[in-house]
């Protein structure tokens, strides 16, 4: 009997996971909610017009339809107590309880568990206080990073690279109210120079399974410069992160955090994320956790994963996921994610939008609508156009090829994503 399936969420990541669900031979009925102009085109899918936070919408849904398995895409909706509430009426819903979700809702919950179990990060300090977190920074100096303890929608965090800009970040968020609730209290760390990555592994709370590796690049503007965004694109696999690195990371990062958990009593299932940086002496330190995929890293990943993504989430789900070995296409995928003129700032929707077809890309949507008047930007990262090649500079030519593809007023987007990989 096929199978229906839920995708909770409107972006990106949400788009590339439905896709790839969508192939499963268990499938016959891909859900996104409440999706984009992507989504509401996708063979086998169609969207539903519920938003992400309305839990009690989403589970009368599942219930009606006899939804098989719940995807949550974004982090909301777990902070929330989406898989909780799912999970009291016998829904399978894959994604961390409330308690684990806050490894990523709260940035000094997520510092105060890594001390506690040994997980190597870079130091820090939590202030709800403007004046004891200012001393802070004049006594410690440049470089630091402010982060909002909150979710801030991947822009909570600044690098500061002089006092001066600390300060501003700390009193933007706890003086100002920059970030609202999320930026109440803030968390001051030590400047980590070196290669970041992206580490993703299905957890069902005692096994896990890795997931390609990945390379995300945050800042706006070409050589990492501008303001912080939640990803203007990525590619996968990310040459920094090696075999034995991976090993590496599984056995002091991954295993550590989901003994933590189940020691915490809050045994972790679903996607778990480290945001790490490999220092010039290959130290790994985590930047931060993630409990869910990343975006637009999610876009690359599922563009090389070949076997079966329903079988994979739901043996995560139902406890099983020993044995389960992910396959995946030897060649490179990188993502170049299309923004609106202003992002992460101010920008305008409404704007039209036309893609032309590209056999050697596929285009996530992310930041769209389909209207009766044909598709419309509606949010600030647009699309990301993927592409997969025999090694990056391949995979980025081919991806960059597609970017000429998709037209509206005032697009921007990185010309150098994959530069790391290729330096």
């Amino acid at each position: 009997m096929m199978k229906n399936v839920l995708i909770i969420g409107s972006g990106g990541r949400e788009h590339a996971l439905a896709w790839r669900m969508a192939q499963s031979s268990h499938v016959g009925k891909v859900f996104v909610a409440p999706g984009n102009g992507g989504t509401a085109t996708e063979e086998k899918c169609s969207n539903v017009p519920i938003s992400a936070d309305d839990i009690d919408g989403l589970l009368d849904f599942a219930q009606k339809q006899q939804i098989s398995l719940t995807v949550v895409g974004p982090e909301a909706p777990l902070v929330a107590g989406v898989v909780d509430r799912f999970s009291t009426q016998g829904l399978r819903c894959f994604g961390p309880r409330e308690a684990a979700a806050q490894l990523e809702g709260s940035k000094s919950f997520a510092k105060d568990f890594m001390a506690r179990h040994g997980i190597p990060t870079a130091r820090y300090a939590t202030f709800d206080a403007v004046d004891p977190a200012l001393a802070y920074v004049r006594r410690h100096g440049a470089p630091l990073v402010v982060k909002a303890d909150g979710l801030a929608a991947g822009k909570g965090v600044v690098v500061a690279q002089t006092v001066g800009q600390a300060e501003r970040a700390v009193k933007d968020m706890l003086a100002d109210n920059a970030f609202g609730d999320a930026g109440a209290t803030v968390v001051i760390e030590e400047f980590l120079a070196g290669e970041e990555a992206s580490f993703i592994v299905v957890a069902d709370g005692l096994e896990r399974v890795a997931l390609a590796t990945s390379q995300d690049h945050k800042a706006r503007d070409d050589g990492d410069e501008g303001p912080n965004t939640g990803g203007m694109g990525a590619y996968s696999p990310a040459p920094v992160v090696t075999a034995d690195m991976e090993r590496e990371i599984l056995t002091t990062i991954i295993d550590p955090v989901l003994r933590g958990m189940r020691e915490d009593g809050c045994d972790f299932r679903g996607f778990l994320y480290a945001g790490l940086m490999i220092t010039p002496d290959h130290d790994i330190r985590v930047l931060e956790f993630n409990v869910r995929c990343g975006d637009p890293e999610t876009q690359p990943i599922m563009m090389r994963l070949t076997s079966d993504l329903y079988e994979l989430l739901v043996a995560a789900c139902d406890g099983r996921l020993s044995g389960q070995k992910p396959t995946w296409d030897e060649r490179c995928a990188l993502a170049v994610v299309m923004a609106a003129d202003g992002y992460p700032g101010t920008y305008e929707k409404g704007l039209p939008l036309t893609i032309e077809s590209h056999d050697k890309t596929r285009v996530f949507h992310a930041g769209t609508a389909l209207t009766d008047e044909g598709l419309v930007t509606s949010g600030g990262r647009v699309v990301a156009v993927g592409a997969l090649g025999q090694d990056v500079a391949d995979a980025q030519a081919r991806a960059y090829e597609g970017v000429k593809t998709v037209r509206w007023k005032g697009a921007i987007y990185r010309t150098d994503i994959g530069y790391r990989a290729l330096d």
